[in-house]
């Protein structure tokens, strides 16, 4: 099992495949697939049957997961950039390797 660098609540870009360029928020990560869902990305129409929830049935749109290896992590100044983790006081942060700065 390898340690993903991306969380829940990080801001992401895509950077290779059909929705290259796009960012949003990661909503979810699966780490037994490495994928992630994306806020915006991705967007799949689901059937629905009528049900006790959504009377009406219908078609609905929802996030689908997205390989982790697609997307790289935003910075606050909102470029892209690696993950590495190094040990500041005693705890185990995460770093961009680009900026040097802590996440």
């Amino acid at each position: 099992m390898t340690k993903l660098k991306i969380k829940s609540g990080d801001t992401v870009k895509v950077i290779t495949g059909d929705h290259k360029g796009s960012e949003g928020k990661v909503l979810k990560v699966l780490t037994d697939k490495n994928k992630a869902i994306v806020e915006g990305v991705n967007l799949v129409k689901k059937h629905t049957k009528p049900s006790a929830q959504s009377p009406q049935g219908g078609i609905v749109e929802k996030e689908a997961p997205i390989q982790i290896s697609n997307l790289s992590l935003l910075t606050a100044k909102g470029e892209t950039t690696r993950v590495g983790y190094k040990v500041e006081d005693g705890k185990k942060v995460r770093f961009s390797k680009k900026s040097n700065e802590v996440i």
